[in-house]
């Protein structure tokens, strides 16, 4: 039997090739697993955005946002982005605001790194990857950046990296606490996320992680 009529047979029995589930220890969801988030911290989403400084210097943004209440937890920009640098950033995050069931994420090397794989089972967290080449199986990332980079990322001069990280911070703070959001009934995403009214603490680790990239520079 040649590949002609394999290929032929294949068309018209109507076969699809299998989704494979990554060898992890944790489960990689496959897209049509997935469930709407129903509370706090049920779902994450997470990407990068890039960018440069004023010099030319290539900066990376790391987003997250809560699929549920549209909290953003952190954003935070390095010079460079590895797997143990994404573990580095949750953790420290989720020390503040808790830890989410599931993370969506894409196939980018810094997500399926074992780094990340390993934080991800200790900490009973599930990765929910994207299909390659389908960007709209993280839809809610993609339009929280598409946000970031509008109303902040092309309105603003970075001189240094402790600069981009306060900007940065800056439209988070506002973007978490002041602004409404239509999709989750004209409120700001700190009412969802805490009813209580506390507004989201600054990141600290910002300044501490800028200062060892920014002795890099010349």
């Amino acid at each position: 039997m040649n590949a002609k009529k394999v290929y032929r047979l294949y068309r018209a029995l109507g076969l699809q090739l299998r989704n494979k589930t990554p060898k992890r220890r944790v489960k990689a969801k496959l897209r049509e697993d997935r469930a709407p988030a129903v509370r706090p911290n049920n779902v994450w989403a997470m990407d990068f955005v890039h960018d440069q400084l004023a010099t030319g210097r290539k900066l990376r943004i790391l987003t997250v946002v809560d699929t549920f209440s549209r909290f953003s937890p952190v954003i935070d920009a390095r010079f460079s982005y590895r797997g143990e640098d994404v573990v580095a950033t949750l953790d420290r995050t989720c020390r503040k605001v808790g830890y989410p069931k599931t993370i969506r994420v894409d196939n980018g090397s810094e997500f399926v790194s074992r780094d990340m794989d390993l934080w991800a089972y200790q900490r009973g967290v599930t990765l929910g990857f994207s299909r390659p080449g389908k960007p709209t199986d993280n839809a809610f990332i993609e339009a929280f950046n598409s946000k970031l980079r509008s109303e902040c990322v092309n309105t603003h001069w970075f001189l240094s990296l402790e600069d981009a990280c306060e900007k940065l911070d800056r439209w988070r703070r506002h973007y978490n606490e002041e602004r409404p959001h239509s999709a989750i009934g004209n409120i700001p995403p700190i009412m969802l996320a805490n009813p209580t009214g506390a507004t989201s603490p600054p990141d600290p680790g910002q300044a501490e992680n800028s200062r060892p990239e920014r002795s890099k520079v010349g």
